[in-house]
């Protein structure tokens, strides 16, 4: 009996372990966001704009963004803040969509720009090719876990 309660236990201690490792590394490992007047400089010249809000469907308190997101053609800059996690790519979406089901739905229409790696700001490069009025969204998805994050119509 005292054996079983030691596995279970220490199996719930691990089992906390894991998921806290999973939640922070991201944050721990996370590179410094860019300071807000560059990003403010960086998105001088988008031919779009939108806005993350934490009230769409598929977001909750573990997964959401926050803040303006600026697109142009050569780059797609954030200012706001995104909650941490791990494996998060910005893509194009064609038609705007807030679930992860309904993400899931256009994915395959959907071009994947790159990585989010900071959670306090986020510049990333459209590549050569991306035609960013073939699309109407952006969002932000964790790939790892198929987590919508969040996303924001630009047209």
């Amino acid at each position: 009996m005292r054996f079983i309660r030691f596995l279970i236990t220490h199996g719930i201690a691990l089992a906390v372990g894991f998921g806290l490792g999973v939640y922070l590394l991201p944050i721990l490992t996370a590179p410094p966001s860019p300071d807000a007047e560059m990003l403010a400089e960086m998105s001088e010249g988008a031919r779009y704009t939108a806005t993350f809000t934490r009230d769409l469907e598929g977001s909750d308190f573990l997964h959401w963004g926050e803040g303006t997101v600026s697109v142009g053609p050569d780059q797609i800059v954030h200012e706001g803040r995104l909650s941490p996690g791990p494996d998060y790519k910005l893509y194009l979406v064609p038609e705007f969509v807030e679930t992860e089901a309904a993400f899931e739905a256009v994915k395959s229409a959907s071009v994947q720009l790159g990585d989010v790696k900071t959670f306090g700001g986020v510049v990333v490069k459209v590549p050569e090719g991306v035609d960013i009025d073939a699309y109407t969204t952006v969002l932000i998805w964790c790939e790892a876990f198929g987590e919508f994050i969040t996303a924001a119509k630009y047209r």
